[in-house]
């Protein structure tokens, strides 16, 4: 059997100017990355922003196992599937961060024949996205370290420096540090901590801004520490805001490549849905919006994180209104829900699988929560059995939702056929009632309880005493009208890893809190989450090479 990268490194591609073209885009509206990858200009947006918008189908999961269970390859190969029925279909895809792809989940450019290529670049520098966004996160750090040292005008308190630096890499020994250290012309020793970059302000932002102008607008907002009376300072006084738009003005623009099967992909920005807001850029998603009658688009991993968040923080904020959702299951983290261990989930198990089978009702009906019709997807895999998948499919009809299987990793597009067709009767004969999950007015608190019990099924939250200290600064602040963006595990719909199917009779632990007051939300951070996570005890990099004639190995 070949490996994902050995079928993408075989994929014949079509130059990316092909690709663009059937979307009505010409060459002049590209910058080109080499072949087979390139940034949309400015000047496209311009020409195309009046057109109406195509149809926005959202794929997301139940709680996956550590493994993942496919939600980016069931995307692309939907995709795929639209194109085998001649339907004008867009992907809008995130980009894969380094610390994955080097540690344990590995890349993000699908699997087997629902890939999109070229999936080694994309997985690794791409077009420099992350990179820009690293470097303007960390120059602010070392304007914001260099204003303490010249002689801290803005009275900053080294105490209150909330600003972390950051690198796209799992690695566990940066979350706490000391900086400073040596001569007294080394800078002024404090504190400091690095999150990985996806979990970066910087990256939020870049993922929500419509322009330049509202990018430059939300970087002057960001709050990178306190004074010595407790009041914020932010990156507009340490004058850094242009310096930082300056590195970020290509990064905002988002990219295009293809899927095997040439599906038109913009894939743009990476934010983790476990410690951010998981969803890719607005720009990407309004652009595909105004190229293609349907647009695909995913969130982050389980509905309870990814989907979630893209409602109550992408669309509140931008008006995006998604006509339905795509809920991808699978028979392995069903038995893994319902107790069965990692390395069995594969053996036949109907017991596991009613058993486990209620973490599928409860995204089920956490996403109905929203207005949003619904199709529930089953990723199959070869050891399941027909018994499994009938019993699966009446389940999810009982509830009121269209059920397809998807084999698009073994078959590409003819795989997703059924399911596709199932999406587009949906789009035809449904109509979305969406809404949010919470209004702007109701207090912070109540937005986190609300999310914690009517999505995650908790009994109520606790607080640290520093959360709810932060809680009442933010309410002062007067950001309480801010959406909530919880940090939490993906494994489990509670704040604890271990609490599987659908948990009852917990309460969700938020131990700390922060504004995100550029990107425009207010971040809980919730049980043992880390936003700088580390490597594994065998890594994914130690299985990753480059021969001598530069093809690159062990990527998946």
């Amino acid at each position: 059997m070949k490996t994902d990268i050995q079928i993408a490194q075989e994929a014949v591609m079509e130059p990316i100017r092909l690709v663009a073209e059937r979307l009505g885009v010409t060459e002049d509206e590209l910058d080109m990355y080499g072949k087979y990858k390139a940034k949309f200009t400015d000047e496209l947006w311009e020409r195309i922003k009046d057109r109406p918008d195509g149809k926005l189908v959202l794929v997301t999961a139940i709680n996956p196992t550590p493994a993942g269970e496919g939600k980016t390859t069931i995307s692309i190969g939907l995709g795929e599937a639209m194109g085998v029925l001649e339907k004008n279909a867009v992907l809008a895809l995130r980009e894969p961060s380094l610390g994955p792809c080097f540690g344990v989940k590995g890349g993000a450019a699908g699997g087997g024949y629902a890939q999109v290529v070229p999936m080694d670049e994309l997985n690794l520098h791409f077009t420099g996205d992350f990179h820009a966004i690293t470097s303007a996160n960390n120059l602010l750090a070392a304007m914001l370290d260099n204003h303490i040292q010249q002689g801290n005008e803005l009275r900053i308190d080294t105490r209150q420096v909330v600003w972390k630096r950051c690198v796209d890499m799992n690695d566990r020994v940066l979350r706490n540090i000391v900086v400073g250290l040596g001569a007294k012309a080394d800078g002024v020793v404090r504190e400091d901590h690095f999150v990985i970059s996806v979990a970066s302000e910087i990256m939020a932002i870049l993922c929500l801004a419509e322009d330049i102008r509202d990018l430059k607008e939300m970087l002057g907002r960001i709050i990178v520490a306190y004074n010595v009376d407790g009041d914020p300072v932010t990156a507009k006084d340490l004058k850094a805001v242009g310096a930082m738009a300056a590195l970020l003005k290509d990064a905002i623009r988002p990219n295009i490549i293809q899927t095997l099967e040439h599906t038109p992909a913009i894939v743009h920005g990476g934010p983790f849905a476990n410690i951010a807001h998981g969803c890719n850029s607005v720009r990407a998603t309004r652009t595909a919006l105004k190229l293609a009658d349907v647009v695909i688009t995913e969130a982050g991993f389980g509905a309870d994180l990814g989907a979630e968040k893209f409602f109550d923080i992408k669309c509140r904020k931008t008006g995006l209104k998604p006509d339905a959702v795509v809920l991808v299951a699978t028979i392995k983290a069903l038995k893994y829900n319902g107790g069965v261990p990692k390395a069995e989930v594969a053996e036949p198990n109907m017991e596991a699988l009613k058993k486990g089978i209620v973490n599928l009702e409860k995204h089920i009906e956490n996403l109905q929560k929203f207005g949003v019709p619904i199709v529930v997807t089953l990723n199959r895999f070869s050891k399941d059995t027909q018994e499994e998948i009938d019993f699966v499919k009446a389940f999810c009809e009982e509830r009121g939702c269209a059920f397809a299987l998807s084999e698009v990793w073994e078959k590409g597009g003819m795989g997703g056929l059924e399911l596709a067709g199932k999406v587009l009767e949906i789009l035809d004969t449904k109509e979305s009632h969406f809404k949010v999950l919470y209004p702007d007015d109701i207090s912070l608190e109540s937005k986190i309880e609300t999310v914690a019990k009517e999505i995650y099924g908790a009994d109520g939250v606790t607080y640290s005493p520093a959360a709810r200290t932060a809680l009442k600064k933010i309410q002062d602040m007067g950001m309480g009208h801010l959406p909530v963006c919880m940090a939490k595990n993906q494994y489990s719909l509670s704040d604890n890893p271990k609490l599987l199917g659908r948990p009852s009779g917990f309460t969700v632990n938020v131990r700390e809190v922060y504004v995100s007051a550029g990107a425009g939300f207010v971040v809980a951070i919730t049980g043992a989450i880390m936003t700088m996570p580390g490597l594994p005890k065998h890594p994914a990099a130690e299985n990753i090479d480059v021969d001598d004639q530069g093809r690159i190995t062990g990527l998946f």
